[in-house]
C-alpha cells in the first residue's frame, strides 16, 4: 500500500511536471512570438527583402520623379526655343523677309517660264535650256521654301503683277517669236536681273540663312546667264514678237 500511495504520488508529481512543461513551452513560444516577430522584421536578409522590394518603387518613382522633372525642364526648354523661334522670326528685317520673298519669286518665275516654254516652243536649244530652268530653279525654290518655313515666313503661291504680266506676253506668241521673248524675259533680262539681286541680298541681308541662300543660287544664275547669252535666239537684231 506505502508503495502503491508512493508510486501513484510520483506519478502526480510527473504528470504536473509534464502539465507545467507543456505550459512552459506554450508560454515561451508565445513569449517569443513578439520578439521572433522583432527580430523577423530586424532580420537584415528580411529586411533587405522587404527593402529591396520597396526601394526601387521608392527609387523609381524618386527618379520618374526626377526624370519627369528633368523631362519637364528640357520640354519647357525646347517649348521655350520652339516659343522663341516666331519671336526670332519677327526680328528679321523687312530687307531680309523681302530678299526671301524676292528670291522666291524668281525660281517660281523661272519654272513657269521653262514650262510654257516646254510646250510652246519647237526649238530644241530652247527647249533644253527650258527644262534646265525647270530642274535647277525647281530645287532653288524648294530650299527657299524651306528657309521660309524655318522662319516662319509664308511665301506667295502665285506669281506676282510684273511676273504674270511677262507670262501673258509670252502666252500670245507663237514660233521664233516666242523663242526670242522667252530668252530675252527668262534667259538673258530674267538672270541679269536675279543676278543683281542675289548680290545686293549676299552683300546685305543680316539673317545668316538668307545670305546662305543668295551665295548658293548665284553660281547657278550665273551660268544660267552664260548660257542664254550664248544662245543663238537671244541674239539682238531680231525681233522679239512685238
Amino acid at each position: 500500500m506505502h508503495n502503491n500511495k508512493t508510486l501513484k504520488g510520483l506519478l502526480a508529481v510527473s504528470a504536473a511536471a509534464a502539465m507545467f512543461a507543456t505550459f512552459g513551452v506554450q508560454a515561451q513560444v508565445t513569449a517569443q512570438n513578439p520578439s521572433t516577430q522583432k527580430m523577423t522584421d530586424a532580420n537584415p536578409s528580411t529586411q533587405v527583402g522587404k527593402t529591396n522590394t520597396a526601394m526601387p518603387a521608392a527609387h523609381a518613382a524618386h527618379g520618374m520623379s526626377g526624370s519627369t522633372g528633368t523631362g519637364a525642364t528640357g520640354m519647357s526648354g525646347m517649348a521655350g526655343a520652339t516659343a522663341a523661334a516666331p519671336g526670332t522670326m519677327m526680328k528679321m528685317s523687312k530687307a531680309d523677309n523681302k530678299a526671301i520673298m524676292d528670291m522666291a519669286m524668281v525660281n517660281m518665275a523661272e519654272v513657269e517660264m521653262g514650262k510654257m516654254a516646254q510646250s510652246k516652243s519647237q526649238n530644241p536649244e530652247v527647249k533644253t535650256f527650258a527644262q534646265q530652268m525647270i530642274d535647277d530653279h525647281g530645287k532653288g525654290l524648294t530650299e527657299v521654301q524651306a528657309v521660309a518655313q524655318a522662319k516662319g515666313i509664308t511665301l506667295p503661291t502665285e506669281l506676282d503683277a510684273k511676273h504674270k504680266a511677262m507670262a501673258a506676253k509670252l502666252a500670245k506668241l507663237d514660233g521664233d517669236k516666242f523663242d526670242r521673248e522667252y530668252m530675252k524675259m527668262g534667259g538673258t533680262g530674267g538672270h541679269k536681273e536675279a543676278l543683281a539681286m542675289l548680290n545686293k541680298n549676299e552683300k546685305n541681308a543680316k539673317d545668316a540663312d538668307v545670305k546662305g541662300l543668295a551665295t548658293k543660287m548665284k553660281p547657278t544664275v550665273e551660268q544660267h546667264l552664260k548660257a542664254a547669252e550664248q544662245m543663238p535666239a537671244a541674239k539682238p537684231g531680231t525681233t522679239s514678237g512685238k
